[in-house]
């Protein structure tokens, strides 16, 4: 009977850590998600100001031939 007690607590035990690595496995999985969208709105925001620049960059060298 101690023996079948013991099987029977192990396997839930057991059970739980499973269930928690599943757990910990799929928030990593979901962390890493999030992590690569904002890499990819970083990225996004990064080309907007590059082309912002580029254009007032444009904007200011024709103001200045504009001037000559």
């Amino acid at each position: 009977m101690r023996t079948l007690l013991a099987l029977a607590a192990a396997a839930a035990l057991t059970g739980c850590g499973l269930e928690t690595a599943s757990t910990a496995a799929t928030a990593a999985s979901l962390k890493k998600q999030e992590v690569e969208e904002g890499r990819k709105t970083m990225n996004r925001a990064q080309q907007k100001i590059d082309a912002a620049m580029h254009q007032m960059q444009q904007r200011a060298d024709d103001a200045a031939g504009a001037e000559k």
